[in-house]
């Protein structure tokens, strides 16, 4: 089976778009999808890559499993399948022809992600990174957005010699390099994407 995920993020730059291609790619080789590498493709914005996932999906081959993932943005209703989240918050429509594991959500955002492996984010940055500015609960997936941005960019703010916190420039090396494991443990969407990519590649 050919995996083909289909992501938003990557902006409108080249050199973006590989950082982000690049950074998905390691973290899901090291989720355990190192001999069945997926094909990852930055589509920028959420609807692009919602457009993308739709034209990609009605042009699949049998052997190709085509996933989007995109950002939660807001909280998940409880008992809300990813589907239902995003018709209610951006009126998109299943398309009739994906399947309810074809959709992915990163609750709230990727830098969510960040928030399980806190020790990758200190190596990142080095002396002088503030690990207590960041949110300290362990349910990543209830941090707020606004909460988790403004953390990281406290934690950054003096002295680190990489500087600010910069989504384009810091956050896909980042991804790079957190672990896996401890983004699975402490984020259920995380691990049912990471459970239905270990499915697909067997």
């Amino acid at each position: 089976m050919k995996i083909k995920i289909i992501v938003e993020g990557g902006g409108e730059t080249n050199l973006l778009r590989s950082k982000c291609r690049e950074g998905f790619r390691k973290f899901f080789s090291k989720a355990g999808m190192e001999h069945q590498k997926p094909s990852v493709i930055a589509s920028g914005s959420r609807r692009s890559a919602f457009n993308d996932f739709r034209a990609a999906v009605r042009g699949a081959n049998r052997d190709e499993f085509i996933l989007l993932l995109v950002d939660s943005e807001d909280p998940i209703t409880a008992g809300s399948s990813p589907w239902q989240h995003l018709k209610a918050r951006d009126s998109w429509n299943q398309p009739s022809d994906a399947t309810d594991d074809q959709v992915h959500l990163m609750v709230q955002c990727m830098e969510a992600w960040f928030l399980a492996d806190k020790d990758s984010l200190a190596a990142y940055y080095g002396n002088n990174f503030k690990q207590n500015a960041l949110p300290a609960r362990p349910d990543i997936e209830n941090i707020a957005k606004d909460d988790i941005s403004n953390g990281l960019k406290n934690a950054t703010r003096s002295g680190v010699s990489k500087g600010e916190y910069s989504k384009g420039r810091h956050s896909f090396d980042i991804l790079a390099q957190i672990d896996p494991a401890k983004v699975v443990a402490a984020s259920p969407h995380a691990k049912r994407l990471v459970d239905t990519l270990r499915a697909k590649a067997e």
